[in-house]
């Protein structure tokens, strides 16, 4: 039982969670204006985890012939038979199904967006036979976390959530593509569509860069909008020498890019929820 624990853990990359997560309880944090409650705290966690275990692991199930011919992922358990298709589909539908519990027990809004945001994250393994615009449905994929997150306290939508959803969008998508860059010629032999592969290595880097670039405007425009503290403009700041940073990392040498990916953006939606959570501390 704890290895097929870790077998799944390993599937849908659970670590891997530590990206949208921050976004979630920032946008939860801004729209109450501090706490907001230990249900609400539960529940998104939880809506967190089941949305992004649905997320991987179709992915993993689309991809299995992908995976099976990259060098970088023909050992995960999709694709070395540790676990089979048929559990990927049990496990791709209990955590749909908690997923839209979790919706329909925060509020009428949350359970009614809870379908529409399953679609979007399905179709990104989708999309990527289509179009190389695939990267930024990742990143709506993931940008959709603050979204929820406000939805579940205020049962709306206003502007300062869609400006952090649009920089996180941007900040994913721009990351992405810089992960991207290790499967360059797998992409172009299985006729995948990718920014590099269609682009090539400088075009993707400078692509990137602007996308990261966007991300600092929306963040800033989310700032501005929420009526944010001097806190939030410092985590801004920090977030802006993150990005700079991996973007030097990457360009210097791609034997980086794992180090970029994970340290870089880890910490990175940790300390914006840091200082968001220090803002509200010292304006409350």
């Amino acid at each position: 039982m704890l290895q097929k624990i870790k077998d799944f853990s390993e599937l849908v990359m659970f670590q891997h969670s530590i990206f949208s997560m921050p976004f979630i309880f920032i946008a939860m944090l801004t729209a109450a204006q501090g706490w907001f409650g230990w249900k609400l705290l539960a529940f998104g966690v939880i809506a967190s985890i089941s949305a992004r275990n649905f997320a991987m692991a179709f992915n993993r199930y689309a991809d299995r012939k992908f995976d099976s011919t990259n060098p970088r992922t023909k050992n995960r358990p999709s694709v070395d038979g540790r676990i089979s298709p048929f559990a990927m589909l049990i496990f791709i539908f209990i955590n749909a199904l908690i997923f839209i519990l979790m919706g329909w027990l925060i509020n009428p809004l949350c359970f009614y967006l809870s379908f529409p945001i399953l679609l979007i994250l399905a179709s990104y393994s989708l999309m990527k036979r289509l179009t190389s615009a695939a990267h930024l449905v990742l990143g709506l994929s993931l940008g959709l976390a603050p979204i929820a997150g406000v939805a579940a306290v205020s049962g709306e939508i206003p502007l300062w959530s869609v400006w952090l959803c649009c920089g996180v969008l941007f900040w994913v998508a721009g990351f992405d593509l810089l992960y991207a860059l290790q499967d360059i010629e797998h992409d172009k032999k299985e006729g995948l569509y990718s920014i590099p592969s269609v682009f090539g290595v400088q075009n993707t880097l400078w692509i990137s860069r602007i996308f990261h670039l966007l991300t600092l405007i929306f963040w800033a425009l989310y700032i501005i909008s929420s009526d944010s503290g001097v806190f939030m403009w410092i985590g801004l700041l920090i977030s802006t020498i993150a990005l700079g940073y991996e973007q030097f990392l990457v360009s210097r040498n791609f034997q980086n890019i794992p180090k970029a990916f994970f340290a870089v953006n880890g910490y990175l939606g940790i300390v914006f929820f840091g200082f968001c959570v220090l803002d509200l501390i010292f304006r409350n």
